[in-house]
């Protein structure tokens, strides 16, 4: 057949030229923070990450958790990074309490087990001390060192109580514990004290979980009152910044706790306590706390480089699930 003289022949047809490189797609904060949970972080963030933003499940979180429980039910080998060694302490409950309450596996033989630590190293009015004596000659952070009179503290009795209400888990443990968040909360700038936000936080962290929400609620209101009237938490949007106020233990410069730091969820009891725009503001400047490197910084000062990285891992994840809560694109 006579080839139409309109058509080019095969000799004469361009000769394609190097494709154009297709213009790179702006990487979104969760896969930036992917990759550096697969660079830098422990297996149990790993595990954390895969269940929260990929579909993993929850029994591999289960497996990596597993790795940090002691023989007598509590937790230790630095999961809560500022505390080095292998004995467990209250505050590796808090941490554990919060990744099991985060997998919805907050109960069982492994919580009742946990109880039974809780009581064993409870203070005589039946609270947990901060950090029990049982870590002194194991590296930790300058600011939660082992006393020998280790005192009831809300920073971690109020967590774990809250949890485990929350969780519905029923312990004879509870009965004082809870008593003693009541009274802690009640006390709070009493007297001429000092209120510390971290105090705050675990506060909030008891009140969110009690199971008396009248009370709570109640008490949140006198606590919110409070947190405005003496600036502990200082929104974003206000006018003036109180440069001159005292940081928390183990803060440093730049680390001024956020109105999302007390407030981790829009259904929070602290969330009440500021308006929509101290709220958004919030979560604009925890967006622009991202990285280079896809991670988020520390919520302590650095004291040593293994703790502060496992602590930017653990970071980079209550980030996402802050933002993810308030619907906000990650």
């Amino acid at each position: 057949m006579e080839r139409s003289a309109s058509l080019p022949s095969p000799t004469s047809l361009p000769t394609p030229g190097p494709a154009e490189p297709a213009p790179p797609a702006e990487s979104s904060a969760l896969s930036r923070a992917e990759r550096f949970v697969w660079l830098t972080a422990r297996v149990l963030e790993q595990r954390r990450f895969a269940y929260h933003f990929l579909g993993g499940g929850a029994e591999a979180v289960e497996t990596a958790l597993a790795a940090y429980l002691g023989t007598d039910g509590g937790y230790g080998h630095a999961l809560e990074p500022d505390l080095r060694g292998p004995v467990s302490q209250p505050l590796h409950a808090v941490h554990a309490l919060r990744v099991l309450d985060g997998i919805g596996r907050c109960g069982g033989q492994r919580v009742e087990r946990l109880c039974r630590y809780l009581t064993s190293v409870s203070t005589p009015d039946g609270a947990l001390p901060a950090c029990h004596p049982s870590l002194r000659g194991y590296p930790a952070a300058p600011w939660v060192p082992a006393a020998d009179d280790a005192r009831s503290d809300l920073l971690t009795t109020g967590p774990v109580v809250g949890l485990l209400h929350r969780n519905e888990v029923w312990h004879a443990w509870l009965f004082r514990a809870t008593d003693f968040c009541w009274a802690a909360v009640a006390a709070l700038g009493e007297g001429g004290a000092t209120t510390r936000p971290y105090e705050v936080a675990a506060a909030v962290a008891f009140l969110d979980g009690a199971p008396d929400r009248a009370r709570a609620e109640a008490a949140a209101e006198r606590l919110g009152r409070r947190v405005r009237e003496e600036r502990l938490i200082v929104p974003p949007t206000a006018p003036e910044r109180a440069e001159d106020r005292p940081l928390p233990p183990g803060q440093g410069p730049g680390g001024e706790p956020q109105v999302h730091d007390v407030a981790r969820t829009p259904g929070s009891l602290a969330r009440r306590w500021f308006t929509e725009a101290e709220v958004e503001r919030s979560l604009d400047v925890l967006v622009a706390a991202q990285q280079e490197d896809g991670g988020w910084p520390p919520p302590r000062r650095p004291w040593t480089p293994g703790a502060t990285l496992e602590w930017r891992s653990v970071a980079t994840i209550e980030a996402l699930l802050t933002l993810r809560a308030y619907g906000r694109r990650i």
